[in-house]
């Protein structure tokens, strides 16, 4: 086991590291910019540097300031959390070449499984079922319009690298897909700084389900089964629950076997996620792999008893997987609504600012997962999550009816939050029913 790492993250994930570290007798080294100097949180660490100025491609994003801290604080180890270089094959080699553990996947698996049109060649070789694409690459207009009239409109136009919705276009005509084009390739340049896309048919009204897959170094593979997503605006997620209520047990069974094949071909070791859309017939295809923990790990973690982070950090230390398939239980029901500092009655405008008052739900089977305090200035420069929002029952009813409690007794005074939307969408029938799919938040609310 490691005796010292280096958190190469902010906020709730960066604090989330730091508990775990703790209880497994490692010491953290924590980073912060000058954004989040004197961050409450970051007093659990036993060392923290400053990287740079509050712009993220100036601190969080600066590799050789990460490098540098990692070296001043001599780590052994460092984890990249989810976001900034948590995806980046770059940042990961440079960390082994530095003689630095990185806490996920090797550079080659990331690299093969971060180009989605190389990830779906994989899926294929695994037997995993994919959206009908194109073969590559889009190179020019006439390629892409061949491609839609032969499995026919609309189409879903998609950055290759990247994710979080950017670099996505859905078109339904020629002169969309043309415009589409354009603009996808010009948001994957700034987001992702590669502009390649390619074509999928578009399925129209999905389910988003995703499987938790953890890998040892030793060729051992386990699913801690599957997460809906469905809930989102604009491809960013509101809210996640485990186990789905939209897929049968066979399907449950098949989908996360086919993630795990996938991850196994792929040569993958630490945490995974396999993302699927389901129609409504029920088929599953595949749609990308998230080489890095996600912000729903939380709900996975509750249904199963097993713990993400220090399970990453095992891994990357060389330890096999201390408990197999049939070792992985499926208890209960796990909501998770992402409380973010934005105001969806003004088109998410976000809601920066200070937060005067923070009272916490507790109660039975709660969690809230957030370095937010009273007195807490939210910045201006980063993502907008504040916290998530946790709930496990033993039923999907009694976990709908808890988190609708625990929404209520959530109070951030100051600051405009996702917090009545959550509300609303957890009392609407077709949620409670389970009537849900990826357009359901704006079909169903005024969120413009």
């Amino acid at each position: 086991m490691y005796q010292r790492i280096l958190i190469a993250n902010r906020g709730e994930i960066a604090q989330r590291i730091m508990r775990a570290c703790r209880e497994l007798g490692v010491e953290t080294v924590a980073i912060y910019s000058e954004g989040d100097r004197g961050a409450q949180y970051l007093q659990l660490a036993d060392e923290s540097f400053c990287v740079g100025p509050a712009k993220a491609t100036d601190s969080y994003l600066k590799i050789s300031n990460v490098i540098s801290a990692a070296e001043v604080g001599n780590v052994q180890a460092i984890h990249p959390g989810y976001g900034f270089l948590a995806e980046n094959a770059h940042f990961n080699e440079v960390c082994r070449s530095c003689k630095i553990d990185f806490i996920g996947p090797s550079p080659e698996a990331m690299g093969k499984l971060g180009d989605k049109n190389i990830a779906r060649e994989l899926a294929r070789a695994a037997e995993v079922p994919v959206v009908p694409g194109s073969d590559g690459i889009i190179e020019s207009e006439e390629e892409a319009l061949r491609f839609a009239h032969d499995v026919g409109f609309p189409v879903l136009v998609k950055a290759v690298a990247g994710g979080g919705g950017k670099g996505m276009r859905v078109a339904s005509n020629n002169l969309a897909l043309k415009s589409s084009l354009q603009q996808a390739k010009a948001e994957a340049e700034a987001a992702f700084g590669n502009s390649a896309v390619y074509l999928e048919k578009f399925v129209e009204r999905p389910r988003h389900v995703e499987v938790q897959i953890l890998a040892d170094q030793h060729g051992n593979a386990v699913h801690l089964w599957e997460r809906d997503c469905s809930v989102q605006r604009r491809y960013q997620k509101l809210i996640e629950e485990s186990p789905s209520n939209s897929i049968t047990s066979e399907t449950r069974q098949a989908m996360c076997e086919a993630a795990k094949r996938l991850i196994l071909t792929a040569e993958y070791s630490n945490a995974a996620t396999v993302e699927f859309i389901v129609d409504q017939q029920g088929n599953y295809y595949f749609i990308e792999v998230n080489a890095r923990i996600q912000v729903e790990h939380p709900v996975t973690e509750m249904v199963t008893g097993i713990d993400l982070i220090k399970s990453q950090i095992r891994i990357a230390a060389g330890e096999p997987l201390n408990f197999v398939q049939e070792d992985v239980g499926l208890d209960g029901a796990a909501i998770e609504c992402r409380i973010n500092a934005e105001d969806p009655r003004r088109n998410f405008q976000p809601s920066p600012g200070t937060i005067e008052r923070l009272v916490v739900p507790g109660g039975f089977g709660v969690r809230f997962d957030s370095h937010v305090h009273s007195g807490y200035v939210v910045p201006p420069y980063y993502d907008s999550m504040i916290g998530k929002l946790i709930v496990h029952q033993p039923t999907r009813k009694e976990a709908i009816a808890c988190m609708q409690r625990a929404l209520g007794e959530l109070r951030v005074d100051g600051i405009a939050t996702t917090v009545p939307l959550h509300q609303d969408i957890l009392t609407h029938s077709d949620f409670v029913e389970g009537r849900i799919d990826t357009t359901f938040v704006e079909r169903t609310f005024n969120t413009e």
